[in-house]
């Protein structure tokens, strides 16, 4: 299979490559990333050297160099990460959401139906439907409901590449995530922020009462699950991929800290952030129906091979939280306080 991977030096990304790679499922992939403040090399240290795969620099928005670059290596599919992603930061600059997520997109199918791509696969959120009731799970099916700028902006592009199927015929699916964690994950979500405070004895920064319940997936069994939808996947299709772990955020701090042998007392109160959803919940039984793919990871043992995978990389976390990430940190954390 060739491949096109857009933002595959990111967290997820990245795990998809290495998959890719390490799994020899891949004849040829090349990795588009504008390399934003996420977006990492050293996170694909392991394949840089691979002859299958190929780095290219560059904006998705750029639909002349997307034209380009699918007409040159003529992949069997575009596999979409490459979006701003983080909530706090879409509260505090909006505009740059809705060029990436949205417009980014649009280029993205567009040069894609230039060229009759074989297959286009979007990846997503679960948090374009919003805060669920207990004892509700939403399903492909459930009403959107984004309460962000981040989410808003992911739904609008889900909409927007499904209508390129409906209207174009373009091979396009979607895939709708819960909260992802393991190794490499920028420390501006909760697990890996939580995780890199809490090893350097840090206060830890909690919104509200902590209570907010979320899904946590694996990384590698999300990267296999999108593995699964591009080849056994239909096109026009949604699929819903969660860990079936759902946590509050207080009890997931309280495990790192407990496991890096810190006291709770280090667990800080802010001010909850504004339209901060209260639960995630989703099904994943049409995943698991229509392409036999089940997430393998128990969350207390990713946890723990997460926890030890920053404890052993100190150097690389000081590199990513440098310069950029400092303003931000002050800037969210600073004057909820």
């Amino acid at each position: 299979m060739r491949v096109l991977v857009t933002g595959g030096a990111g967290f997820i990304g990245s795990a998809f490559v290495r998959l890719m790679l390490g799994e020899d499922r891949a004849t040829r992939l090349v990795n588009l990333d504008k390399l934003t403040y996420a977006g990492n090399l050293e996170n694909l240290t392991p394949v840089e050297a691979d002859p299958r795969y190929r780095f290219v620099q560059g904006d998705i928005c750029d639909t002349q160099l997307v034209l380009e670059l699918l007409r040159e290596e003529k992949p069997d599919a575009v596999v979409h990460f490459a979006a701003e992603s983080h909530v706090d930061r879409s509260i505090l600059g909006p505009g740059a959401f809705v060029e990436t997520n949205v417009k980014g997109t649009f280029s993205l199918l567009e040069a894609a139906r230039a060229v009759a791509l074989p297959r286009f696969l979007h990846v997503s959120t679960d948090e374009v439907y919003g805060s669920i009731e207990e004892p509700h799970d939403a399903d492909e099916n459930y009403p959107l409901r984004a309460s962000s700028p981040y989410s808003a902006s992911k739904a609008a592009s889900d909409l927007l590449a499904l209508s390129y199927w409906t209207t174009f015929k373009l091979p396009v699916m979607v895939t709708r995530a819960s909260n992802n964690y393991g190794p490499y994950q920028f420390p501006e979500k909760l697990i890996p922020l939580m995780i890199s405070n809490a090893l350097e004895g840090k206060p830890l920064p909690i919104y509200g009462d902590g209570m907010q319940v979320r899904d946590w997936l694996y990384v590698d069994d999300h990267c296999r699950a999108i593995l699964a939808v591009l080849e056994r996947g239909t096109p026009g299709e949604i699929y819903n991929v969660g860990g079936s772990r759902a946590l509050p955020n207080r009890e997931v701090v309280e495990k790192i800290l407990d496991a890096v042998g810190q006291p709770h007392s280090l667990m800080t109160t802010v001010a909850d952030r504004p339209g901060h959803d209260r639960r995630y919940a989703i099904t994943t039984e049409k995943l698991e129906r229509t392409t036999g793919w089940q997430a393998r990871m128990p969350f207390e043992e990713g946890l723990a091979q997460t926890i030890a995978w920053y404890r052993s990389n100190p150097e690389w976390v000081a590199r990513v939280r440098s310069g950029e990430y400092q303003s931000y940190y002050a800037s969210n954390y600073g004057k909820r306080a």
